[in-house]
């Protein structure tokens, strides 16, 4: 688990072309697969997805629902793909982009394979997470062909921007999973941070707009973090 938000490593040497060839080249000396692979966007986008697979070693301070350990951002993100799918005919938001939908939550958090994840209430880390994330946003495409690194720039900017229905919808399901994390996990990273009810009710808020169905149960759960102390009262 990151105990303290990851500093970035990566400031200096963001990859010019000439690096990202160098790394192609290095990919194909090193992996025996791409001996028999011709074609160099095909080796940098599969160079690029085994880059990736870094994103399960990146655990979230949230406890999975059994308790039994951290989950980490592939678990996340998967969590939110079925939501996406599940959740559709309960929300305000209209004429959702379902594909759209599913590529978002899908690479929402995969700048933090370089970034670390950033704690919903380390207000301190906070501070430094936009900075850390565009950065690590950058050292991402540049490993990637023009084409592909411009639309995962597009849907995190969107998503970030929470501007669009598609967006919304994404971000509102980032916040709900969080919530019924906690509330199968005795408050667990309620009571981690410290939370007041004010810190919770803010958080879930574009849940609530977006799923206003859900707006007596998550209600309900918050009283009941109140009275069971994980959740402060002000």
């Amino acid at each position: 688990m990151n105990e303290k938000q990851i500093k970035p490593d990566f400031e200096e040497g963001m990859l010019s072309q000439t690096d990202k060839d160098k790394m192609l080249s290095d990919e194909i000396s090193a992996n025996p697969f791409f001996k028999s692979v011709t074609d160099t966007k095909l080796k940098m986008l599969m160079s690029f997805i085994f880059e990736c697979d870094k994103i399960k070693s990146i655990f979230r301070r949230n406890l999975i629902i059994n308790g039994s350990r951290h989950e980490n951002d592939a678990e996340h993100s998967w969590h939110l793909s079925l939501m996406a799918i599940l959740l559709l005919d309960y929300s305000t938001e209209k004429n959702i982009n379902l594909e759209r939908v599913l590529k978002m939550v899908t690479v929402h958090d995969m700048v933090e394979i370089y970034a670390g994840d950033t704690f919903a209430y380390d207000n301190d880390g906070l501070k430094n997470k936009e900075h850390n994330e565009k950065l690590a946003q950058k050292k991402l495409c540049s490993q990637l062909p023009e084409k592909y690194a411009d639309e995962l720039k597009s849907l995190w900017d969107e998503f970030d921007a929470e501007n669009s229905s598609d967006a919304r919808y994404a971000a509102a399901l980032d916040h709900l999973q969080p919530f019924t994390h906690n509330v199968h996990t005795n408050g667990y990273t309620w009571l981690e941070g410290h939370v007041t009810e004010t810190q919770v009710r803010k958080r879930i808020k574009i849940a609530e707009e977006v799923f206003p169905s859900l707006i007596p149960w998550i209600d309900e759960q918050i009283k009941r973090g109140i009275s069971n102390g994980w959740i402060k009262q002000e």
